[in-house]
């Protein structure tokens, strides 16, 4: 195993920089041994910190020292001070994450070690699977919580098939809560910030009986938009939430525990606001309809334009139980779940103010039922296993609209004038088209309520075996094996109907009927009607093989003209003026599916493994090496860009099966599988901890997910690979001073990607990955004489420049180097302050006040093609910056 590194002096220095933390965090400990060996009596009694985290990464409780594996701990004290309040709140604290909210309130997107996707598109699930409890969440709107009585959030870093059944070929985000308690306590919170923030939670928990505790959680968490929509005159981009959570823990002897959770959240918000960020001619036609765009200029000036609130209302349910049973040395676990989300979302797609698109709604219901069996053992001698089932039955249906506005008839109109250079306008075309076909379209493209419907239904069912051993070779040596089978099969529908008149009209064909009359006309040298009816008359036999002439003529001009678009050049150079309008077909319907060609179901299954060895060099210094593999599933694009892969075309011509205007993308990607060579060290020496992991790891087939502004390109990769360091460690310098710091360093490279949304991406650098990802805090608890403490904590979180987008395919019209090109000058900086002061009181009141991105320093999160904008590029934007006050009673 080899790895090769370069990059810039910058990058090279604070990976240097890291290193040189290990060394002198090491020098600091051993020069500390001898007077400050143990805490001092006096100080107040914390939760673990650093490496004596107790982990649940290997299910298994260990340390985060004696886990060989290469994983993040937040602690719940670290969330309150830090005021995370959401998942994506995470990348302050774990550099290695990155999490980014975008269409919608329940679209999350997770990505580890610059591997991951998913987004507002159910069928694709993400490759970094997210746990609650033991308890799979397999949708990003599930994902999404204010964090009711959590105890830990844990982030396993590289592929984790072997142990988690379901898509964690990248990695896993465990969060794990309290359980409730045999003594009655709680804490309640109440929050005010800026946007009017409010947020209000807490738990109760206590005992019903000497063998049975509950807890009740709940909370509502409120704020203003940040973003002020000028066109509807609401405000954006704000948090209408509230969840209620409700334990119970049954003890009947010391051998058995039960567990039994219920949730329900409920989201009401609008979001997500869009900017843009490149206007085009079609913009130009907005705004001469009176409609409103936002400029260049004012992409962080917190205002959007909409004409139609973006609304999310999302339900999110989930029951849950979980058995532990303890024979001998072995311990029996069942975890069995039943989670169910709808989420009702609409979208002014065209992001302006102008009524162009006027219904952009998604009716979506998920239904999954899991269940996980696993028997682990406990042994003092040199070998542990552990082996299990784990078993995913899910269930989506989905419906989506999406239609003309008021106004599209006059922005339309504007577009044709536009591309004719004003020598045409909607009502001559439809009056051209009319006459062609004999079918009158006067005053019939581009009303308001013309639609596209969309239908789509997705069963998934899944099963896996795995198995682990842990085998100690003396004191100090322990090696691991583990293997994991997984089957999975999906069985998808997808259908559409279009009553978009313009869009379900076949522009070649239609041309093509021109050109012939063009045609005869020259040959003729007329072309009054009567002349040429006459002609015909008079001379059948040459009329005829006019005909046959000018259909070869027409045949000739259409296939000359696919072949021109197809190699960038300009379709009216070659006859047939009616291509120029294609642009504008923005709603055709698609193929539906399954058909006697594709058959609408994926059947995958792979065995993964790990081989580990850990070494503990002494008794604070442990280090291993280990190669895994990990696996997911194919993903099933359920948009609107649901359509046949090219390989398809000939079998669905042939068959008669294709429809007006069939364009060819993808239904489904195929399976991904992950690989990593990975070795680490653990170092802990009480005041000083440092962690660090070198790795090599690719992902065959990774499933790109391009979003184009109403749906979404699915792809798979050929290969991608990241080569990378991680370095965290913790040092406490003294009494009450501790400081944590976090780098990666990751250098990816698509290997091979012929395919991709925007052409070959082959041996180019994957956007959206940071080079450098750091965090670095600083926590100061000074203890007062009577028990109070004042909490001063700040982090800084930086990720280094990098282009958001490998391309936009919306430019594909020019050719792979100018869609790639269009996307070149949008790059993401980040650099993101946050601190908090506390003061302690030793009755149980916590008085915060803290804020976040305090030097509101803003960036592009993601950016698009805009819908029904040729030309034009939009894009979201991060959060500006918060603050407030928070008061916490714990009791």
């Amino acid at each position: 195993m080899t790895f090769e590194f370069a990059g810039r002096t910058g990058q090279a220095a604070l990976l240097g920089g890291a290193c040189g933390l290990a060394l002198a965090f090491s020098a600091a400990a051993q020069a500390q041994d001898a007077e400050m060996a143990q805490p001092a009596t006096d100080m107040p009694e914390v939760e673990a910190t650093g490496n004596e985290i107790i982990v649940t990464a290997t299910k298994r409780a260990q340390t985060l020292q004696d886990v060989p594996v290469a994983v993040s701990v937040t602690s719940a004290r670290t969330l309150e001070q830090a005021q995370i309040r959401d998942l994506k709140d995470l990348v302050s604290v774990v550099p290695s994450l990155r999490v980014t909210q975008l269409q919608s309130s329940a679209n999350t997107n997770f990505i580890i070690r610059g591997f991951g996707n998913g987004a507002n598109n159910a069928g694709i699930e993400p490759s970094v699977g997210v746990f609650v409890d033991g308890v799979y969440r397999s949708r990003s709107a599930a994902q999404i919580g204010d964090f009711p009585d959590v105890q830990r959030i844990e982030v396993l870093r590289g592929p984790q098939s072997t142990l988690f059944g379901k898509n964690a070929s990248v990695g896993v985000i465990s969060i794990v809560t309290d359980t409730p308690k045999f003594e009655f306590g709680g804490n309640v919170e109440a929050a005010y910030g800026n946007y009017d923030a409010l947020v209000l939670k807490g738990v109760v928990t206590g005992p019903v009986s000497e063998q049975l505790a509950v807890s009740l959680a709940g909370g509502l968490n409120k704020r203003d938009g940040y973003n002020e929509d000028l066109g509807t005159g609401n405000r954006t981009n704000e948090r209408d939430r509230w969840f209620v959570r409700g334990q119970a823990l049954w003890e009947p002897n010391a051998q058995m525990r039960v567990r039994l959770i219920g949730d329900y959240s409920k989201i009401d918000e609008l979001c997500c606001g869009v900017v843009n960020l490149r206007p085009s001619d079609a913009t130009l036609a907005i705004r001469a309809l009176g409609g409103q765009v936002n400029g260049p200029n004012e992409v962080y000036a917190n205002r959007v334009y909409s004409n139609i609130d973006s609304t999310n209302d999302i339900e999110n349910w989930g029951i849950s139980g979980q058995v532990d049973y303890d024979l001998g040395p072995l311990t029996f676990t069942s975890i069995t779940a039943y989670r169910g989300t709808e989420a009702l979302t609409n979208q002014d797609s065209d992001f302006s103010s102008a009524d162009l698109i006027g219904v952009n709604a998604q009716d979506q219901s998920i239904k999954t039922f899991t269940q996980e069996l696993r028997v682990a053992t406990n042994m003092d001698g040199p070998l542990n296993f552990l082996l299990g089932g784990y078993y995913f039955n899910e269930n989506i249906r989905q419906t989506n609209q999406i239609g003309w506005g008021a106004q599209a008839r006059g922005y339309a109109d504007f577009i044709i004038r536009g591309l004719t250079q004003n020598t045409q306008s909607l009502p001559s075309v439809e009056g051209t088209i009319s006459a062609l076909t004999g079918t009158n379209y006067t005053g019939r493209f581009f009303t308001e309520g013309q639609k596209l419907d969309e239908r789509y239904r997705l069963k998934n069912e899944a099963y896996s075996f795995f198995g682990q051993a842990d085998f100690k070779v003396g004191d100090r040596i322990t090696v691991t094996g583990g293997l994991n089978y997984t089957k999975d099969a999906k069985d998808f529908e997808a259908s559409s109907t279009s009553s978009d008149v313009f869009a379900n009209l076949d522009l070649v064909q239609i041309g093509g009927t021109a050109l012939s009359r063009t045609f005869v006309s020259t040959a003729l040298g007329t072309t009054n009607p009567a002349t040429i009816a006459a002609f015909a008359q008079a001379n059948p036999g040459q009329f005829a093989a006019l005909q046959t002439q000018a259909a070869g003529f027409a045949a000739l001009n259409a296939n000359l003209s696919t072949t021109a678009a197809a190699a960038d050049t300009n379709p009216l150079t070659v006859g047939n003026p009616l291509l120029a309008l294609q642009d504008l077909q923005f709603l055709p319907p698609f193929l539906a599916v399954p058909n006697a060609v594709e058959p609408g179901r994926t059947r995958d299954d792979k065995f993964t493994y790990i081989v580990r060895v850990a070494f503990d060099l002494t008794d604070d210094i442990n280090v291993y090496a280990s190669y895994a593999t990990g696996f997911k599933a194919s993903s099933i694009n359920l948009s609107r860009d649901s359509r046949p892969a090219p390989s398809d075309r000939a079998a669905l011509v042939a068959g008669g099966l294709t429809v007006v205007n069939q364009t060819y993308g993808s239904r489904f990607a195929g399976p991904e599988s992950s690989t990593v060579y990975e070795i680490g060290l653990k170092a802990d020496w009480g005041l000083v901890t440092a962690n660090l992991a070198a790795f090599d790891q690719r992902i065959n087939g990774f499933q790109s997910n391009t979003f184009t502004g109403s749906g979404f390109v699915l792809a798979n990769a050929g290969k991608q690979s990241v080569r990378g360091l991680e370095f965290e460690g913790t040092v406490k310098p003294a009494k009450g001073f501790q400081f944590n710091v976090g780098m990666t360093y990751l250098d990816p490279k698509y290997d091979s990607f012929i395919l991709s949304a925007v052409g070959d991406l082959s041996k180019t650098r994957p956007a959206g990955i940071p080079a450098i990802s750091s965090t670095f805090a600083a926590t100061y608890d000074h203890e007062f004489n009577g028990g109070h403490h004042l909490i001063l904590r700040s982090d800084f979180h930086y990720e280094s420049p990098v282009q958001i987008a490998e391309g936009l395919p919306g430019f594909l019209d020019g050719g792979t180097r100018v869609a790639i090109a269009a996307a070149r000058p949008y790059r993401r900086e980040v650099n993101e302050l946050n601190a908090s002061i506390s003061w302690v009181l030793p009755m149980g009141l916590e008085l915060t006040a803290w804020g976040r991105n305090l030097t509101d320093a803003r960036y592009l999160l993601s950016i698009f093609d805009t819908p029904a904008q040729p030309g034009s590029i939009s894009g979201y934007t991060s959060q500006p910056r918060t603050y407030g006050v928070a008061a916490r009673y714990r009791f």
